[in-house]
């Protein structure tokens, strides 16, 4: 918090003051003083000037009134702010209250009691009541219009002081001893308040100054002291409530007059003035505090003697009444806040939440996100990304760092034992200290990072992401530092008093002046620099060259970090002071892209500085957020914080620097060609920017170029080189325009030259499908449908988002997506709307899960679906849809009518002739029907039977009623007989074109079993062709036998074979070599031994891997070549 003294009026008459007291609603000033001496001022801030708004605007004063009506010394002026009144007395006793009438103040009331002198007067906190007490210990206590409520007087006892608690239940009498008496609101004595704060203290004391805070703008933290007292002596306690036994303690070490709270009970002032040493006059300070007894600063002020001090309403200014002047001084706040990203993120306090609130405002799209943050410490920002400090819990002393990205979404939050007082945040590193150590944690997140940071990153991330070093260690940047919280338990004799960071270094500076310098991501001490001044802020330029350090009395100084110099003793030492020193200076940041250039803020005024040389100043009060391409983005966080719920555009202002100012006037002025000359001696990656954009602007592509190549944007030279190509001006023209951003310009350009299309794909590119749809219906020629569907879906996706539910169906219809109409009429609960659109909707649309609708008719015992179902089916049979009608039976858990028909497909393609891999799959998707089908019968008999009789009696039972269904229905066997049949077929057929003809015709002989389903023709060709493969000629004769028996064949197909057999036998006798071994393959029939699926051969050993879903063997130690069976392809478990 820094604060500056900035203007001063005098009174008239040089008469001497006794006190002012400021409206806090209103803004008038009241100031009182001797004989007589009353003033009612009022300082104006007008102005036109965004830039010049809050404290930079210039104050007049709007009005100057004396009040006449006190003969002696006014002594106490009070407002009620609610009433608009003020209430004066002087050292004779006359009470006066004042009232607004046409912009002048008139008296309203008068009072004298002629007894004694009035020595404090209070308000209540809704302007209600007045409690008076006067000096020799009348108390009396009236309405705002004048009435008496009741009076007392207390017997022997001088009053000096009064206060109202908040709820107005209590009130706090102030004696002229120092003592405090608590009394309730009818004026009975309570208690004597505890002073724990004059412990030890001997020797006359009185009260210098008694303020209760009454939360009218919320609590900085709940729990918050809000009643101050404090005594002439210095000593001041600040108390939760009028019985706290545990009040925080301050010795000022100043003799005090008088002490104020801000608007918000976020500081205390404490005025006064203390000896100077080496002097006998006394100087006049103004002490600020925290409600938990920090000191934020002093400030010095001149005169003789310091009587009074008043806040202004919104905490910027305090008015001081010194002699016969009234000093102002502004206050530059601490305000939590950061910018990251196009984001302004403010924190402040509402008097209806105990939390901190804490706005992430987008400046760019105008939008705010907000979050209620309890116990926050502090907001620092860095690139896109932002730290939240904060309190775990009051009872707990944990704290935590809440990693958020730029619309608040916490990403990482880290729990910490020491208290994080300072926090700095770099790329990838964000740094936390307490007054005797420091924790640094390496975050993550999902950003793109140059290779050499990753590799910066991959190197410190094996050795750990979170470290804590004491301030006393030196660690070597080895792997010292563990995360060891014992070390913090530690003290220091030299505390830290701020950090700052950067990729490269940390520095860390302490309150005797060291300054010392670690290196990062691996921290090592590397350098320690002595400075003769206490930082409070501290920040590194670009390329951590220079440190710029802005001590506790705003004096800015700038520390080289790496000159070599000779010091007075003759030593060569690292590090070297600057010439340059500012002061009053309260805010200051580096260009991120020049080592050399930084903006500060001194008083009302915002420096440039190139190369510590000084540009013309600019009068603004803002807080400067970036300053990046010669450019400087500040935000008039004063203004904000007024309103904080609705933050304004208005409040963010960009300065430009002077060469860019210089750069843009010689283009505008002189021309294109002088100013790339001016832009070739004073070059900067935005001056060639400008030059580029003022080339493009005159469609001079080749300077665009250059100039584009310059400032090493590629996005710029592939544009030039895209409009090189085309031949229209206009349409050079347009793109032009449209890379500016001057998109209504560049469309309307479009339409002039009839380039509808063009138009169209700008809006596109975009998102902006309002205008798109616009100019598709506007259009002579044949819409895009395809287009135009899009565009309405679109549209109706931006009101379903919004949940415009209504809108959205509209657009929806126009875009035929049934799918968002159907959630639309859904959330609308518009269910004939569902109704019809279910109606119109094309047969086996995924929308229609007939599954479920099976399932719900079931739960709510729907007679008639199965009935539906058929009908449905037979409807689809008839348009020839078969595989349609499966798939209907099958997504309703109709199993065994979907393998009815899918058997009779497979029955069909078998007698067409398809291909044999073909009718197998057919087969076996009709076997796993089945299985389907008998696996839901024993579900359902498990459910009937369940709690009756045991499994085996339930299983029993579901395949009694199988039985009786199939009956009449014996494809269920046949299904998987078909896939045998044709699974052996392929096989004979593979292991002949293989070579392995012993096996094959081992295969072939198995096909004798299925002449139902494969015609015979087709399996004697192919066992005579294995057996004559094989030699084995006994069987190839019988085969031959066969074939001519049957009568499906022609005479002439008939004499064809029987020439063949001639042929064969005349060469070979008809006689197998391996006679009993196929004798056995040749009877088949019963008792016959189960085969492998995968070899064809029969099954001779007790072991062999069975599948679970068709239930084929095949043998043990063929099976480990497999992953799925060889029949049904389902996998091998």
């Amino acid at each position: 918090m820094f604060f500056y003294l900035s203007k001063k009026i005098s009174i008239p008459n040089n008469v001497k003051l006794q006190c002012v007291s400021w409206n806090k609603e209103q803004g008038f000033i009241a100031c009182g003083g001797e004989d007589g001496l009353l003033k009612v001022l009022k300082l104006e801030t007008q102005t036109d000037d965004a830039k010049l708004r809050g404290l930079a605007a210039p104050s007049n004063l709007s009005m100057n009134q004396t009040l006449e009506g006190h003969s002696g010394s006014v002594q106490v002026v009070t407002w009620n702010e609610q009433y608009q009144k003020l209430t004066t007395s002087d050292e004779n006793g006359l009470i006066i209250v004042w009232m607004l009438y046409k912009g002048s103040w008139i008296e309203e009331m008068i009072n004298n009691r002629n007894k004694s002198v009035v020595r404090s007067m209070s308000w209540n906190a809704d302007g209600q009541k007045i409690c008076i007490v006067y000096e020799d210990g009348a108390v009396i206590v009236g309405s705002v219009d004048g009435n008496r409520i009741w009076g007392k007087d207390l017997k022997g006892i001088q009053l000096s002081h009064v206060t109202w608690s908040a709820d107005s239940k209590v009130l706090l009498f102030g004696m002229a001893n120092g003592e405090i008496h608590i009394y309730d609101n009818q004026g009975n004595f309570m208690i004597k308040m505890k002073l724990s704060c004059l412990v030890n203290v001997t020797g006359a004391i009185s009260i210098a100054g008694i303020h209760w805070y009454h939360g009218t703008e919320g609590y900085v933290e709940p729990d918050c002291p809000c009643l101050a007292v404090c005594f002439d002596n210095g000593r001041c306690q600040i108390m939760r409530h009028e019985n706290d036994q545990n009040p925080v303690l301050i010795d000022t070490g100043m003799y005090v007059v008088g002490i104020q709270w801000n608007h918000m009970g976020s500081v205390l002032a404490v005025a006064g003035f203390q000896k100077a040493a080496m002097q006998d006059k006394d100087v006049n300070i103004v002490q600020f505090y925290t409600p938990f007894g920090e000191h934020l600063g002093t400030l010095k002020v001149p005169g003789k003697e310091i009587s009074a001090l008043s806040w202004e309403g919104g905490g910027l200014k305090i008015a001081l009444a010194v002699d016969s002047f009234i000093y102002f001084a502004n206050i530059r706040p601490n305000y939590k806040w950061g910018y990251c990203s196009n984001t302004v993120v403010y924190a402040y306090t509402r008097p209806d939440r105990p939390e901190y609130c804490v706005v992430f405002w987008d400046t760019k799209n105008n939008e705010k996100y907000v979050k209620y943050v309890k116990g926050l410490i502090s907001i620092t920002t860095c690139g896109d990304f932002c730290i939240l400090a904060t309190k775990a819990d009051e009872n707990h002393p944990q704290f935590v760092l809440v990693l958020c990205n730029s619309i608040g979404t916490p990403l990482d939050p880290k729990y910490i034992d020491i208290v994080p007082l300072f926090v700095a945040m770099t790329k990838t590193h964000v740094i936390a200290a307490s007054k005797e150590a420091f924790y640094t944690w390496q975050y993550r997140v999902a950003k793109k990072l140059t290779a050499l940071e990753i590799n910066q990153i991959t190197r410190s991330r094996k050795e750990g992401r979170e470290r804590i070093y004491h301030v006393d260690d030196t660690p070597s940047g080895s792997m010292d530092g563990v995360l060891d919280y014992s070390k913090t338990i530690q003290g220091t004799r030299d505390p830290i008093c701020a950090i700052t960071a950067s990729d490269k270094i940390l520095i860390v500076g302490r309150e005797s002046g060291t300054i010392q310098r670690y290196s990062l991501p691996n921290v090592g001490l590397i350098q320690k620099y002595s400075l003769n001044c206490r930082a409070y802020q501290l920040s590194l330029n670009c390329n951590s060259s220079r440190l710029a350090i802005i001590d506790i009395s705003g004096v800015l100084t700038f520390f080289d970090l790496d000159a070599r110099v000779t010091d007075s003793t003759g030593q060569q030492v690292v590090g070297e002071l600057l010439k340059l020193e500012r002061r009053d200076v309260w805010d200051m940041k580096w260009a991120k892209d020049n080592p050399d250039l930084f903006a500060m803020m001194e008083k009302t005024r915002m420096y440039v500085f190139r190369n510590l040389d000084p540009e013309e100043p600019i009068q603004t009060s803002g807080y400067i957020c970036n300053f990046e391409d010669l450019e400087i983005k500040s935000v008039l966080l004063d203004e904000i914080l007024k309103d904080p719920e609705h933050p304004n555009k208005d409040y963010l202002i960009n300065f430009e620097i002077r060469s860019l100012r210089d750069s843009r006037a010689l283009i505008e002025k002189v021309g294109i060609k002088d100013a790339s000359q001016f832009i070739e001696d004073n070059p900067h990656p935005r001056l060639w920017r400008l030059l580029a954009e003022a080339a493009l602007q005159k469609l001079d592509l080749y300077t665009a170029e250059q100039a584009f190549v310059r400032c090493k944007d590629y996005q710029g030279i592939k544009f030039v080189k895209r409009l090189g190509k085309l031949l229209s001006e206009s349409m050079k023209q347009a793109e032009v325009v449209g890379y500016f951003g001057r998109f209504e310009e560049a469309e309307r350009t479009y339409l002039e030259m009839d380039r509808r299309d063009l138009a169209i794909g700008l809006r596109l590119k975009l998102g902006d499908w309002f205008r798109v749809l616009q100019l598709l219906k506007t259009g002579s020629g044949d819409a895009d449908d395809s287009l135009l569907e899009q565009a309405n879906n679109a549209i109706g996706d931006y009101f379903a988002d919004r949940q415009k539910w209504l809108n959205a169906v509209q657009y929806y219809v126009q875009g035929r997506n049934q799918e968002r109409l159907a959630e639309c009429y859904y959330m609308l609960e518009d269910y004939e709307g569902l109704e019809n659109l279910a109606i119109s909707l094309p047969e086996n649309h995924k929308l229609l899960p007939w599954n479920k609708a099976v399932e719900l008719a079931k739960n709510h015992s729907m007679k008639e679906i199965g009935s539906l179902l058929a009908r449905y089916a037979s409807h689809l049979l008839e348009k020839n849809k078969t595989l349609d009608a499966i798939e209907l039976y099958r997504k309703a858990n109709y199993f065994f009518d979907a393998a009815k028909l899918m058997f009779k497909i497979a029955d069909e393609e078998a007698k067409k002739g398809s291909k044999p891999l073909r009718v197998k799959k057919l087969y076996v998707l009709s076997a796993l029907l089945i299985e389907q089908y008998h696996e839901q019968m024993k579900n359902a008999q498990r459910g009937k039977v369940k709690g009756k009789s045991s499994e085996a009696t339930s299983a029993l039972a579901g395949l009694l009623e199988e039985e009786v269904l199939s009956t009449t229905d014996r494809f269920t066997d046949n299904a998987w007989r078909g896939a045998e049949a044709y699974h052996f077929f392929i096989l004979a057929q593979r292991q002949l074109y293989e070579g392995c003809v012993d096996t094959a015709l081992k295969t072939a002989l198995h096909l004798k079993d299925y002449e139902d389903i494969i015609p015979p023709v087709e399996i004697y060709s192919l066992l005579a062709l294995c057996a004559c493969a094989s030699r084995a000629f006994g069987t190839c004769s019988k085969a031959f036998i066969k074939l001519k028996s049957l009568e499906t064949l022609s005479s002439e197909q008939k004499q064809q074979y029987e020439d063949l057999a001639l042929e064969i036998f005349t060469k070979h006798t008809s006689k197998d070599n391996r006679k009993p071994e196929l004798d056995s393959l040749m009877e088949g029939g019963e008792g016959k031994l189960p085969t492998c699926v995968a070899t064809g051969s029969p099954i001779t050993e007790y072991q062999f891997w069975m599948c679970s879903v068709c239930k084929h063997g095949v043998l043990a130690q063929e099976i480990s070549h497999y992953s799925f069976c060889p029949l049904c392809h389902s996998p091998v478990g």
